[in-house]
């Protein structure tokens, strides 16, 4: 297989399913297609295509709010038909449509139910080349995309699909970016075939068994593993993030064994988890606490003795087995990407009997560039596992002050893009030859440690543009700082600053429901975010959880001073002001620096 869509036939032949793929249709029932059915719809879509004037190499948008099944067809059916896709995320404004509609001079889009049709039709104005957008979701006086299946051009499809090789094109994907417009991510059949052929072996599912995917589809993270998935044969539910809880919920009626997500998503199923153990009475409190202490104590492939066992077992039949019911029941791994996994998330979820793998990558890598996985010396907490077969790593120091072993992380291998799309002067930048190879440069840092076996693990420390320098030309890296904190259960987000000055101070965003229940429990009134955030006895607390952390950090790395903010930090605003994370939940640093120039005047000017 060196083409993405001969994942279609591989399944049909190897492992044919009665249900594929399957999505809640807009009455709320689920709805599947078959194997048969996935290559029928996607050979008639791609006629359907050519039949309105498409050409192979002519590029297409595609954007949905929650993932469904259409959006596979979709794909599948333009690779078959020579065309390149260009995901789009659904929260961004119309502006950005424009930008990325014109320099990827995008000639039809696709998108789901909400305002998408109408935020592309606004863009469409001002988009010279796009000529048709069509809906998955028949819409009186919209045109529907079912209409398009057809069988008139079936030989020039099967013509173009002979025709089309591993290093052709197949989707550029604009990162969304902490700065700056986004730029457009080329990668070819072969940098993503490779990361899904790869990393299928240590993805926690068998043909046949039920998986989920809600993390949205047009990032490669979650396309790359809905791909592995259509290789295994695992049967695929598409699903939104709005109703995956809950007795009623999505995890509930898929009971999945294993899905990706991302590590914000953990951090707030684990405050769920604590504030409900927060909540309870008596013995019950008790013995929660109990087994989330001995959560402390866990290590991957730790041996136990026969009175821990014991414990292990009790808290186990007790509480942690009611945690992996509320994720179906049936999960036998996690994996998490796209940010940095607080350690502590992952050693209590593992704890629990719900492993967490940590895997890195970058859109421009396909993404997998390493991956903890399940095997004996697969994983090591605080990495991201081992470099992916067929990958090399390359730590280079040669530019920077780093700490010792430390260096951006350069990469080389199959599944790294061609390059930014219309973008020469930034490939020169991020591109780098050393010794007759040329590798990519990932703007993170990060260092290979060796794990008890012997076998090396990448960390990752940091992202080079994120690095602070102090007034006194101290290097800090701020990631680490802040995920080591945001374990804090009364701690939603948080930012290091200090660059430029003459030391380091933070911005803390508090979580509300973990605030109140500590108001609650210390006879505090509380009356709303905004104010109780100046509280002397919240200042207090917040004080204490930072002296409890600092010792953990250099002297130039500790926080000397902050503010607690009240508005929440989110991927997009309804009222169209600039998001504070980006749409994989990183931070936003200079939106976050804009947005509170007055509060960080006050940290340094007091």
């Amino acid at each position: 297989m060196t083409r993405l869509f001969d994942l279609l036939y591989y399944q049909l032949e190897n492992n044919a399913l009665d249900k594929s793929i399957s999505g809640r249709d807009a009455s709320g029932n689920w709805k599947s297609y078959s194997s048969q059915e996935v290559k029928d719809t996607s050979e008639k879509l791609a006629s359907g295509l050519l039949s309105i004037g498409l050409k192979p190499g002519d590029k297409v948008a595609m954007v949905v709010y929650k993932n469904r099944p259409e959006w596979m067809i979709l794909d599948f059916a333009m690779q078959m038909a020579g065309l390149i896709s260009i995901p789009l995320y659904p929260t961004i404004s119309v502006g950005e449509y424009e930008y990325i509609l014109n320099e990827a001079e995008v000639k039809a889009a696709f998108c789901g139910s909400g305002d998408l049709f109408a935020k592309l039709n606004d863009a469409k104005v001002n988009v010279s080349s796009l000529e048709k957008i069509f809906t998955l979701d028949k819409t009186e006086g919209k045109p529907f995309w079912e209409n398009l299946f057809n069988d008139t051009h079936a030989t020039e499809v099967e013509k173009i699909k002979s025709g089309v090789s591993s290093d052709d094109l197949a989707t550029i994907i604009y990162t969304s970016g902490t700065t700056g417009n986004p730029k457009g991510v080329m990668l070819t059949h072969g940098n993503v075939m490779h990361v899904v052929l790869q990393t299928s072996k240590h993805l926690a599912a068998k043909a046949g068994e039920n998986v989920i995917s809600f993390l949205p589809l047009c990032h490669i993270f979650e396309r790359a593993v809905s791909l592995v998935y259509y290789y295994k044969s695992a049967k695929v539910h598409f699903a939104g993030t709005d109703n995956l809880s809950g007795p009623d919920g999505d995890l509930a009626y898929v009971k999945p064994v294993t899905f990706s997500t991302v590590p914000r998503l953990l951090e707030k199923i684990y405050e769920a988890i604590y504030n409900k153990g927060l909540a309870l009475d008596g013995a019950k409190k008790k013995l929660f606490f109990w087994a989330l202490e001995l959560t402390d104590e866990y290590e991957l492939d730790m041996k136990l003795s026969f009175g821990k066992k014991l414990k292990w077992k009790l808290a186990d039949r007790l509480i942690f087995s009611k945690w992996r019911a509320a994720l179906g029941g049936n999960v036998r791994a996690i994996v998490t990407g796209a940010a940095p996994c607080p350690v502590k998330i992952m050693r209590v979820f593992c704890a629990a009997g719900i492993p967490i793998r940590e895997g890195y990558g970058l859109t421009e890598t396909s993404p997998t560039l390493s991956i903890n996985t399940m095997e004996h010396d697969g994983a090591m907490l605080g990495t991201t596992g081992p470099v992916i077969d067929g990958v090399e790593i390359k730590i280079d120091a040669s530019d920077g002050n780093y700490q010792e072993d430390e260096g951006e992380i350069l990469a080389f291998g199959p599944n790294v893009m061609q390059g930014y799309y219309k973008k020469p002067e930034v490939n020169a930048e991020v591109f780098r030859e050393i010794d007759g190879k040329k590798w990519f440069c990932t703007g993170d840092i990060g260092k290979l440690v060796k794990g008890p076996t012997g076998r090396s693990y990448l960390k990752i420390t940091d992202r080079k543009k994120e690095l602070l320098k102090t007034s006194g030309g101290k290097y800090v890296a701020p990631a680490p700082i802040e995920n080591r904190i945001k374990e804090e259960f009364l701690v939603e987000q948080m930012m290091v600053i200090g660059d430029k000055q003459k030391f380091v101070s933070a911005l803390i965003l508090p979580a509300e429901e973990a605030l109140k229940n500590y108001c609650k429990k210390k006879d505090i009134q509380w009356t709303s975010l905004p104010e109780i955030i100046s509280h002397k006895k919240v200042l207090k607390r917040y004080q204490k959880i930072i002296a409890k952390y600092n010792p953990e950090f250099s002297h130039v790395e500790q926080i000397k001073k902050f503010k607690l903010v009240s508005n929440p930090w989110l991927p997009f605003h309804e009222d169209g002001s600039d998001a504070e994370l980006t749409p994989t939940l990183k931070l936003k640093r200079r939106v976050i620096r804009e947005k509170y120039k007055k509060e960080i005047s006050e940290i340094y000017s007091e």
